[in-house]
C-alpha cells in the first residue's frame, strides 16, 4: 500500500499524516472507557497493543525515507532503536489503546491508530498509520482501517473520523474512500515536505455515515 524517545516524536502514516504530540496525554473526559477488546484478528493482518519485543522489526520498518516522505515531520528518521524503545515504552500500558501495532507472521511492521481533538473539535478524531514497504499493496490498511473506525465510533464519543493526506498518495486515498471515508477538501499547498508546498487532502466519515454503511 501505497493514518515519540525522550524527544517523543511521534510514529505517523504513509496513508495519513497525523500522530500528534498530544497522543501521549491521557484521554479527555469526554471519551467512554468501557472494558472492550484491544486484539483484532483479520484475515491478512493482526492488530493489537505494542509490546516489549516489537522494537527491533519497528525501527527496521519504520526507518524508510519513503514513509517519511507521507507524515508529519516529527516522525523520526532516520528511525533508530531508541526512538523504538521510547515508542513502545509510551503505548504498552495504556488498557484501552489508541495505537495499535499491525501484526503480520508475528512481527510488528507497521501502526495504525487515532488520536481524539479538544476543544470545540472534541467529537472528532484523526486517524493515522504507516506500513513496512514490503507489505504495500497486499489490502492490508484496507483491511484495518475500517476496524479501527468501527473501534472508534462504537467504543468512543467521536462523531467524526478524519484523515489528512500530502498529495501524491494516491494509495492512502484509495484505502480511505474504500472504507467509506469521503473526500471533503483539498488544503492547498497546506503542508511543507521536503522544502515543497503540498496541498492536503482531507478524507472524513461522520457518525451518521458509519452507522449507514454499518446498517446497510
Amino acid at each position: 500500500m501505497k493514518f515519540f524517545s525522550a524527544r517523543r516524536r511521534n510514529i505517523g502514516a504513509p496513508a495519513v499524516n497525523i500522530y500528534e504530540r498530544q497522543l501521549f496525554s491521557t484521554y479527555t473526559p469526554d471519551l467512554t472507557l468501557i472494558a472492550i477488546s484491544t486484539t483484532f484478528q483479520l484475515t491478512r493482518c493482526r492488530l493489537r497493543p505494542w509490546r516489549e519485543g516489537d522494537e527491533d522489526t519497528l525501527s527496521y520498518y519504520a526507518s524508510n525515507r519513503l514513509i517519511w516522505n507521507n507524515v508529519r515531520d516529527f516522525f523520526p528518521y532516520p528511525y533508530t532503536p531508541r526512538d523504538a524503545h521510547s515508542w513502545v515504552r509510551s503505548n504498552k500500558s495504556y488498557q484501552q489503546p489508541n495505537n495499535f501495532a499491525v501484526e503480520i507472521d508475528g512481527k510488528a511492521v507497521g501502526n495504525i491508530g487515532f488520536t481524539v481533538k479538544d476543544d470545540i473539535y472534541r467529537y472528532n478524531a484523526e486517524i493515522g498509520y504507516w506500513l513496512g514497504e514490503p507489505f504495500w499493496g497486499q489490502g492490508i490498511m484496507s483491511e484495518a482501517v475500517p476496524v479501527l473506525t468501527q473501534y472508534i465510533f462504537e467504543n468512543f464519543q467521536v462523531n467524526r473520523v478524519f484523515a489528512c493526506v500530502l498529495e501524491g498518495n494516491r494509495g492512502s486515498m484509495r484505502v480511505l474512500e474504500s472504507a467509506g471515508f469521503y473526500p471533503e477538501a483539498v488544503l492547498r499547498q497546506a503542508a511543507v515536505k521536503n522544502n515543497q508546498y503540498l496541498d492536503e487532502h482531507i478524507f472524513a466519515m461522520t457518525k451518521a455515515d458509519y452507522l449507514t454503511r454499518r446498517n446497510g
